[in-house]
C-alpha cells in the first residue's frame, strides 16, 4: 500500500531534477538531485494524473522550522527493493523501508542541541505549476509518548495515519503555519481552501550526539486512525527498533516475487535492467486490503490505476502469470468499483469523484476479464461478471456505439469493438449464445473505424498518439484487417514505413522545440519508440502478415538502445509498470495478447529464462543464441539481430508463432533455434483471427 521515498518536487513522480514537459527534451528545476522530506504514496512514473500524492511528508532536520521547505543535496543514494538510503548534506543519514501498510523511517543524526523530525500532514503534490495537492479537511491530535495521529482528507479521501517516534528523550508538539503551538494537543481544520491554505503537522525536538538514532513509525489507512493503528501494531508491534525486521520481511517477500522470473547469460547490464524491469512491474497498483473509504465491505482495494490503458497489454497479463491472486485481487476490484460506482474505471485514484480517464479509452477491464476467465483463475463470480461486462459496453462512448457503430475519438471505435469480442467469449464460455451472439456481431463494427481508400483509421483524434500508430492495433480479426489494408504486401509496406526502414534518421528536437519543428516531427508518422502505450503492441503486427523477422529486428533494436542503466533508461514514463512490463515480455522473447488468452513467439534476449507459474515452470531455451550488450554498455552499432529458426513446445514441432496462454501457464519448454539469417518460419501459420479471410462486417 506504501511508496516511499525522497522527495524533491520534481516532475513526474516527486523525485528527480526535472521540469514537466511533453515535448523535447526536460527542463532541470535545480543542477543537482535535492530533497525536503520523504513522502509516501508516491506514484511510480505516471504521467498527467492532474494530482499526484507524496503525502506526509517526514523531514529531519537541525536547522529552525523555520527553514522546513528547505531543500537538502542528496549524497550516496541506495535503492534496493523495499529500502531506500541517503544522506542529507545536513550530514543525517537517513533510511525508509515500507510494509504493507507501514512505513518506518530511520534517522542517523550528527551532534546537535536541537534535533528535530517533522511531520508536515499539508503536503501533496509536486513543486510544478498546477501540481499541487490541497486538503479539504484535518485533523491532528498530540497524544504524548511520542505518539499521534491525524486524518487528512485529500480529494475527498480521508487518509489516516498513526505514528510513533522513538528517539532520545524528544519532546513533540504541534505546529501551524512554521508556528509551534506550546501545550495544544489537537488541530482541526474544517474547510481548507488555496488561499486559506497553512502548513501544520507535528515536530518532535531534542538534543542529540553524534550517531543518535532516531525511528519513526507510521500506519496508515483509509478508514480511520483506529484502523491506522491496527495497522501499525500488527507490523511494528513492541517497543525495541523494528526497522530491520520490517525491512528483512518486505526484502523476502520482494526476493520471492522477483525469483518467479530467472534468466540466464545476458550481459551485467541487461540482467540489471531485466531485474529492475520486473521490479517496476510489480510496484503498482498498489493494494489497500479492507481499505476502501468509499464502501465497507473487506476484500481488496486497488486505489491507484492510473491507468488501465497503461496495464491492460501488458502489465495485467504479467501478473496473471507469476502473480495470479494479486491479478485476481484487481480485477475483483475493479468489479466491485463497478458495483458501486456505475462504470468499470479506466484510471481509478485516491479521489472520489468522476474523473476516471474516460477519453483514453474504452472498455479495457474487458480484455483482462476475459483472459482470467479462459485461465480458469478462481475467485470470481462470473454470472455476476458477465452482468457487469455487458453492461459496462452501453456507458458512455457506448452508447453511441450501440447506435451508429461507430464513434469519435476513432480509436473507441476499436476499445468497444474489442470489449464486445471479450466480453461474448465470456458469454459463449458460460452457455449464454443469444448474447454471445449479439455481442459477437458488434465486435464485428471495428471495420467502421478505417477507410478502405488507405487501409488506415479514418481521421479523427486521437490521445497521445496518431492515426498512424493507433492503425496497427492488434484487433481480434487480424486477417480481415491485413485484408482491408490490401493485402500481406501492402500491409508489411505500411510497417516499413511506420517504422522507418530505408528511411533517413531523424533529428531529434531539443529543449522548448518550437510548434513548426514538432508539427514536422508528427507529420513523419513514425513509430515513437515505445515512448507511449500505442506503440506496445505495433511490433508485432508484423507476425500477422507472416514476417516475425520484422518483429525480431524492431524489437531487438528497441531492447538494445531505448532500455539502460541509470538515468536515462526508460524511453518514456514507466505508467506504473506498463513499460517496464513490455521489457520483461519482450525480453522472455513472448508477448502478450490482451484479452485473446494468447502469446506471440519472438527471438528472446536471454539464453534461457524460467518463469514460475500455476502448472511449475515455463521454461524458453535456446540454441545458437549470442550474447548482445545494451546501450549503456556504450556500444556504436546495434549487434546483429538473431531470428527464430525453429520451434519446439515440450518436445514437439512448433510451426506457429504463438502459443495460447493455457500453453504458458501450465509449464513446460519451449525451445527456439536461432540463427543470423530470417527463416521460413513462421511465414504461413499466422495466429489466429475472428475470421479465416473475410474483411469483417460493417454496419448497415
Amino acid at each position: 500500500m506504501v511508496s516511499a521515498c525522497a522527495y524533491s518536487g520534481a516532475y513526474p513522480t516527486g523525485y528527480g531534477r526535472y521540469s514537466k514537459n511533453t515535448e523535447g527534451v526536460p527542463e532541470e528545476m535545480f543542477e543537482t538531485l535535492q530533497a525536503s522530506g520523504f513522502t509516501h504514496f508516491q506514484q511510480s512514473g505516471t504521467g498527467a494524473i492532474r494530482k499526484y500524492y507524496n503525502y506526509v511528508r517526514v523531514t529531519p532536520m537541525v536547522q529552525p522550522l523555520d527553514d522546513l521547505g528547505e531543500a537538502w543535496p542528496l549524497r550516496d543514494e541506495t535503492a534496493t527493493p523495499g529500502y531506500y538510503a541517503t544522506t542529507l548534506d545536513t550530514g543525517i543519514h537517513c533510511e525508509i523501508t515500507v510494509g504493507e501498510k507501514v512505513a518506518v523511517h530511520r534517522y542517523t543524526f550528527p551532534e546537535s542541541r536541537s534535533a528535530r523530525v517533522v511531520v508536515d500532514l499539508s503536503c501533496g503534490g509536486l513543486a510544478i505549476d498546477l501540481g499541487r495537492t490541497v486538503p479539504l479537511r484535518a485533523h491532528v491530535e498530540s497524544m504524548g509518548h511520542g505518539r499521534a495521529q491525524g486524518t487528512v482528507v485529500l480529494e475527498g479521501v480521508p487518509l489516516s495515519v498513526h505514528l510513533e517516534v522513538h528517539g532520545p528523550g524528544l519532546r513533540q508538539m504541534l505546529w501551524h503555519d512554521r508556528r509551534l503551538i506550546e501545550g495544544g494537543t489537537r488541530l482541526d481544520f474544517d474547510s481548507i481552501r488555496q488561499t486559506t491554505l497553512r502548513p501544520f503537522g507535528l515536530l518532535f525536538m531534542g538534543p542529540v550526539r553524534a550517531g543518535d538514532v532516531v525511528e519513526v513509525r507510521l500506519g496508515f489507512s483509509l478508514r480511520g486512525c483506529d484502523q491506522a493503528r491496527d495497522n501499525l501494531e500488527r507490523e511494528c508491534a513492541g517497543a525495541e527498533p523494528v526497522f530491520d525486521a520490517v525491512r528483512t520481511r518486505t526484502a523476502d517477500r520482494w526476493a520471492e516475487h522477483i525469483g518467479r522470473v530467472r534468466v540466464e547469460g545476458g550481459t551485467p547490464a541487461r540482467r540489471q535492467v531485466m531485474a529492475t524491469a520486473l521490479y517496476h512491474s510489480l510496484i503498482k497498483p498498489c493494494f489497500g486490503d479492507d481499505e476502501s473509504p468509499f464502501w465497507p465491505a473487506s476484500g481488496p482495494f486497488a486505489f491507484d490505476i492510473c491507468t488501465m490503458w497503461d496495464l491492460y497489454k501488458t502489465q495485467i497479463p504479467l501478473l496473471m502469470t507469476i502473480a495470479p491472486n494479486r491479478a485476481t485481487d484487481l480485477l475483483e476490484s475493479l468489479i466491485r468499483v463497478c458495483e458501486e460506482e456505475g462504470n468499470f474505471p479506466i484510471g481509478y485514484r485516491m479521489a472520489r469523484g468522476a474523473d476516471r480517464f474516460f477519453r483514453q479509452a474504452s472498455a479495457l477491464a474487458h480484455t483482462a476479464l476475459a483472459d482470467a476467465h479462459a485461465l480458469g483463475l478462481p475467485g470470481i463470480d462470473w454470472s455476476w461478471a458477465l452482468v457487469h461486462m455487458a453492461d459496462d459496453l452501453r456507458r458512455l462512448y457506448g452508447e453511441d456505439f450501440f447506435e451508429h457503430g461507430i464513434v469519435h475519438p476513432i480509436s473507441h471505435t476499436l476499445d468497444l469493438a474489442y470489449g464486445h469480442h471479450c466480453t461474448a467469449t465470456v458469454a459463449r464460455a458460460l452457455g449464454d449464445k443469444r448474447l454471445a451472439d449479439e455481442l459477437e456481431s458488434r465486435s464485428r463494427w471495428w471495420v467502421n473505424a478505417f477507410d478502405p481508400s488507405t487501409g488506415l483509421l479514418r481521421d479523427s483524434e486521437f490521445y497521445e498518439g496518431g492515426k498512424w500508430n493507433y492503425s496497427f492495433r492488434l484487433v481480434h480479426d487480424m486477417r480481415a484487417r491485413i485484408a482491408l489494408a490490401g493485402g500481406d504486401d501492402a500491409f508489411i509496406d505500411m510497417l516499413d514505413a511506420f517504422f522507418g526502414f530505408d528511411a533517413e534518421p531523424v533529428k531529434q528536437p531539443g529543449q522548448r522545440p518550437t510548434a513548426e519543428e514538432m508539427a514536422a516531427g508528427f507529420a513523419l508518422n513514425r513509430f515513437e519508440g515505445l515512448n507511449n502505450e500505442p506503440d506496445m503492441e505495433a511490433p508485432w503486427a508484423y507476425h500477422y502478415a507472416g514476417r516475425p523477422d520484422r518483429t525480431a529486428e524492431v524489437v531487438h533494436a528497441a531492447l538494445t538502445w531505448q532500455f539502460g542503466t541509470g538515468a536515462g533508461g526508460l524511453p518514456g514514463n514507466d505508467d506504473s509498470g506498463g513499460l517496464s512490463s513490455w521489457y520483461v515480455w519482450a525480453s522472455l522473447g513472448l508477448f502478450p495478447i490482451a484479452g485473446q488468452s494468447l502469446f506471440l513467439v519472438n527471438a528472446p534476449a536471454f539464453a534461457r529464462a524460467a518463469l514460475q507459474v500455476a502448472g511449475g515452470e515455463f521454461v524458453i531455451e535456446t540454441s545458437g543464441h549470442r550474447e548482445a550488450p545494451v546501450g549503456a554498455d556504450g556500444i556504436e552499432q546495434t549487434p546483429p539481430v538473431q531470428y527464430v529458426q525453429s520451434a519446439r513446445l515440450n518436445g514437439e514441432p512448433l510451426e506457429a508463432t504463438h502459443l495460447t496462454a493455457a500453453d504458458v501457464h501450465a509449464g513446460g519448454v519451449l525451445q527456439l533455434e536461432l540463427g543470423p539469417e530470417p527463416s521460413p518460419w513462421g511465414s504461413a501459420a499466422r495466429p489466429p483471427s475472428l475470421s479465416d479471410a473475410r474483411a469483417g462486417g460493417g454496419r448497415s
